[in-house]
């Protein structure tokens, strides 16, 4: 695969769509067998790609309950995926390569490179190696702490259950095997179970901070000062969009429901949509305002070179950080005594654009094809484009159409909007030419 990867493909921008693409077309493949589902039926090719996309893309937006419709086989592929699209097709691949003794060039360590977001080329095997073996340990501890619930609610199965969902939650998938209670139900039968709300939590969490972030712990520990300028960013960032949504619906959300599980379902509800997909809690009996904040935090998403898709917390807060430098009339923002470049906030600018607009105008576009409220609908286009899988239960209703547009929106948002662009524009020169100048008033 890593041969053909690079035969014909010397960006490494494309190299990473090409990868994504062709891991969702063989997924596709497999869970159209009979042997996949439990019926023994072959699986129309939409609701197949779709399925293989929402996992290769780690979002968890289902066209079938994931427990009632695939078979044990269908379940392991769907596993395979979320492992493969959670660490990165070209990560993934670049483990195989390593593991097998070869040597890599520099071209693949320059698509290595942009695939985990990594700072320069230097080092990159080695990081690679680093994040192969920290996921493993991490989704095999988190098996191993969920097992003892799932083990005494399904026997020896629980066994997989166990691994199943803590992979799905480390990858920030989503998918879950708890349709045997009630089809399409997630987590909210462990609503006031704190082994399996915290574990999950934490997983996502985890799973969401970004590679370069578990480098730093792994290295410093909690000596925070010796932290690269970007971890600290995702640190605090990350801890005030849990703490902050949490305060909210921990006040305003479950007010009936007793104290341990209004904490933990306060909790749960303020992770998970960034951008795991589980939920412990009716998402439809949540007030619309919480259904905003939801739809707000999965536009957000995780973090830079993570199993986490969304906008990313590095870009909310460099468009924060700009907005507080023109407010105090300052050339540049910054971040614990670290100047942010003109580049990097042109860029945050043209990722938010871009998310608001496709976001936007997809959630419209079903609105009108589909008759259903417009709230509804962006709850739907938000939850794709952050690669969330959160839903207020109207994805398998959904016509051929909007199923397109969910799935255009998951491989743009696992993707990344400016991967897309890089790789349309690989082939065309800058003109560095500088024009004259002249103001326009804004504001």
């Amino acid at each position: 695969m890593w041969k053909f990867l690079h035969k014909n493909n010397k960006s490494p921008f494309r190299i990473i769509i090409l990868g994504f693409l062709l891991v969702i077309l063989a997924g596709s493949v497999l869970l159209m067998l009979p042997v996949s589902s439990q019926a023994g039926v072959s699986t129309p090719f939409l609701q197949a790609l779709f399925t293989s996309t929402s996992a290769v893309c780690v979002t968890g937006l289902v066209v079938y309950d994931t427990a009632t419709y695939w078979s044990t086989f269908g379940q392991a592929v769907l596993m395979v995926l979320i492992q493969i699209g959670g660490l990165g097709v070209v990560t993934v691949a670049g483990t195989f390569v390593i593991l097998s003794g070869r040597k890599i060039g520099l071209m693949q360590r320059s698509t290595m490179q942009e695939a985990i977001a990594a700072p320069n080329v230097g080092g990159i095997v080695r990081l690679t190696g680093f994040i192969f073996k920290t996921a493993l340990v991490v989704e095999l501890l988190g098996a191993a702490l969920l097992l003892p619930v799932f083990y005494q609610d399904f026997g020896a199965r629980g066994i997989w259950y166990a691994l199943f969902h803590s992979v799905s939650a480390f990858c920030n998938a989503g998918f879950d095997l708890m349709g045997i209670n009630a089809p399409f139900s997630s987590l909210t039968s462990y609503a006031g179970n704190p082994t399996v709300s915290i574990v999950i939590a934490l997983l996502i969490a985890i799973g969401g901070i970004g590679f370069l972030t578990w480098q730093d712990i792994s290295m410093h520990g909690l000596h925070v000062r010796k932290y690269r300028m970007q971890s600290k960013v995702i640190l605090s960032v990350t801890g005030a969009l849990i703490l902050v949504p949490t305060i909210y619906f921990f006040l305003f959300e479950f007010a009936q429901a007793p104290m341990g599980e209004r904490v933990l379902l306060s909790f749960f509800q303020a992770v998970t949509p960034r951008t795991a997909g589980f939920n412990t809690a009716d998402l439809t009996l949540i007030s619309e305002t919480g259904q905003f904040i939801i739809i707000l935090l999965m536009l957000i998403g995780g973090s830079p070179g993570s199993t986490a898709g969304g906008m990313k917390t590095t870009t909310l807060a460099v468009l924060l950080a700009n907005a507080a430098a023109v407010c105090r009339r300052r050339e540049h923002p910054h971040f614990f005594n670290r100047r942010i470049s003109s580049e990097v906030v042109s860029q945050a600018s043209t990722i938010f654009i871009m998310y608001l607009v496709l976001f936007l105008t997809a959630g419209l576009v079903i609105s009108k094809v589909e008759d259903l409220p417009v709230l509804t609908c962006l709850f739907e286009t938000a939850s794709a484009i952050g690669t969330v899988g959160l839903s207020l239960g109207v994805t398998p209703q959904l016509s051929s159409i909007s199923h397109l547009i969910l799935i255009a929106l998951m491989f743009f948002g696992r993707v990344g909007g400016l991967t897309l662009i890089f790789a349309a524009l690989s082939n065309v020169q800058g003109n560095s030419a500088r024009l004259p100048q002249e103001r326009i008033t804004v504001g």
